[in-house]
Formats: structure tokens, C-alpha cells, sequence
């Protein structure tokens, strides 16, 4: 999928083009300032065969394309936070086209987390060092002359931020299409009630603000989107639409969350995105792991050797 927004004479307008990445039903953003040929990456997808473990790396390699087909000058790989459902590639287009990869300062919160479920050992650092830019609540920064900020959105996890390109916001997983609702509060760090006042933070931008979706799937109702508005999500989004009240929105989201099963891919997800993209270190063959904690095994069945 590669499709453009065309909204002309405004200045304050992004180009967007969206791709999506079928496997984790992931849409990642090229950004293009309208007065330049400067651009961000929003959410870039490794492909990663998890029965193989094997990497590919054609969801990257279609928006390289797309910036060199356009003569783009690639200055942001932004992540909206530590995803658990996919692989950043935001390395991998680094390492193609330059840029700076830049995520929310709360990373570390994350990062100190993950750190103990993985048992990463001293090495790895726990301050965001292996991100470019930690932006921090109500950063400005530009792509080109192109005015941009952030707001600090946790809720599904400490570090997710919502940024605000022009007269767009790109929302991560903190919001879904209207009739999809609102992200799961269950992960370590989560929490419905933050979440809902993340939540309240976007839907007081304007009225007309287009709001670009990281996740969405099909239904019987209608195809994939990604673009929706700030008044259509008050009118009509299932958790919090105009009215809904918080404690009303815990109580529905923690009983959803109970529901739900573990993403995927949140393992090998969540080892590389806290990384910035990058894997732990080749061992002695040369060969890179990743790690799968096993909780209630009996002492019995481990091995001395």
C-alpha cells in the first residue's frame, strides 16, 4: 500500500505517504515538509519470519525507494514508542539514507523494565543512549521549515508520544479507528486511567486535525484505514467518544484487557525496539539470539551444563 494526502495551499499541511506491512497490520509514514524536500519516517517495519527466524527487509526497502524515487532528504526516524507487535527498521533506513532516530525521553523507564525480563547484564545501557533524540513533553522540532512538537501520551506504555506534524497527528497505539476504540493498558507501565488522559490530550487538538493510525484490521464492515480526524474520534469512537467518562473507560478497558492474548511478536519485538532497532551482540559463533524467559519450570529440569 502506498498512497498519498493531498490537501493544497496549506503550508501547514504534511505530504503523507502511508505503507503498510501486512504481517502485524503495521502502517508506517514517510512525512514530507510541503516548502522542501525534507521528510521523516514514522514507524518503520523490520519483516521478521518468526518460525525461521529469518530478517527481510522489503517493507524498509519500499519506503527507501519511495524517498529516493522522490529526491527526499530523510532527516527523522521517529518512533512513537518501544513497539511489542513488530521490528523497528529504523537502522536499517539510517544506514541507507542518514537521519536521526528520535524517541520519547521515557524510554529509559522501559529500558529498565525489559532490561530485568531479558537479563541484559550491565552492557546494556539504560538511559536511551542508543537513540540519536529523546524528546521530552512539548518539544518543538522541524522536518525542513515544517513545524512539529510532542505531546507525552502514556497509558499503553511509559514512553508512547504523540507527534504533532502540521495539522496532523501521528498517535502510535494510543488510538485506533473510531470503531476499533482505544490501545490495550496492560503492558508493564500501562494504565487505563493515564490512558484515558493521554487520550483526552489528543482529542483536545483541533477539531480537523487528521489523525494517522499505527495499527489496523479488517473487518466484515469495511477495508484497512489509517487516516481518520479529532471530530470523528469525539463523535464516535467506541471508548471514548464526547461525554465518556473515566471511570467508565477503566472499567471497559481493564475488563478488554483481560481478554486479550500476548502480541505475537512481543518477545523478539520488545528485545530489538528498546534497542532502537538495533540486536544484542553476535555471541561466539557469530550467531545473534534472542531470549525467551520461561517462568514456572520446575528445578528438576534444568540442566547443570
Amino acid at each position: 500500500m502506498n498512497s498519498r494526502d493531498k490537501h493544497s495551499g496549506n503550508s501547514a499541511t504534511p505530504e503523507v505517504f502511508a505503507f503498510i506491512e501486512a504481517d502485524t497490520n503495521t502502517f508506517s509514514y514517510i512525512v514530507k515538509d510541503p516548502d522542501s524536500n525534507a521528510c521523516a519516517v514514522v514507524d518503520s517495519v523490520l519483516n521478521l519470519d518468526y518460525a525461521s527466524g529469518t530478517i527481510s527487509y522489503h517493507s524498509a526497502d519500499e519506503i527507501i525507494d519511495c524517498i529516493e524515487a522522490k529526491g527526499l532528504q530523510l532527516e527523522l526516524l521517529i518512533e512513537t514508542h518501544v513497539h511489542a507487535d513488530h521490528l523497528s527498521a529504523a537502522p536499517y533506513i539510517q544506514q541507507k539514507l542518514g537521519g536521526k532516530i528520535a524517541i520519547g525521553e521515557q524510554i529509559s523507564e522501559v529500558q529498565k523494565v525489559f532490561a530485568t525480563v531479558f537479563n541484559t547484564g550491565a552492557e546494556f545501557a539504560r538511559d536511551g543512549s542508543q537513540f540519536d533524540i529523546l524528546l521530552s513533553d512539548k518539544q518543538h522540532y522541524k522536518i525542513g521549515d515544517l513545524d512539529c512538537y510532542v505531546m507525552h501520551t502514556p497509558g499503553h506504555t511509559p514512553a508512547c508520544m504523540t507527534h504533532v506534524i502540521g495539522d496532523s497527528a501521528f498517535v502510535g497505539d494510543t488510538l485506533f479507528m473510531p470503531d476499533a476504540g482505544t490501545a490495550r493498558a496492560d503492558f508493564p507501565g500501562g494504565d487505563a486511567r493515564v490512558l484515558f488522559n493521554s487520550i483526552q490530550k489528543i482529542l483536545s487538538l483541533p477539531e480537523k486535525t487528521k489523525l494517522y493510525m499505527c495499527h489496523d484490521y479488517e473487518s466484515d464492515d469495511r477495508e484497512i484505514e489509517y487516516l481518520t480526524t479529532v471530530v470523528e474520534q469525539k463523535s464516535n469512537n467506541i471508548h471514548v467518544s464526547a461525554g465518556t467518562k473515566v471511570d467508565d473507560f477503566v472499567q471497559l478497558r481493564e475488563a478488554r484487557d483481560k481478554t486479550l492474548g500476548m502480541p505475537r511478536l512481543i518477545l523478539p519485538s520488545l528485545q530489538v525496539n528498546m534497542r532502537a532497532g538495533h540486536f544484542p551482540k553476535a555471541e561466539q559463533n557469530e550467531q545473534v539470539y534472542l531470549k525467551i524467559p520461561i517462568a514456572g519450570l520446575k528445578p528438576s529440569l534444568v540442566s547443570d551444563s
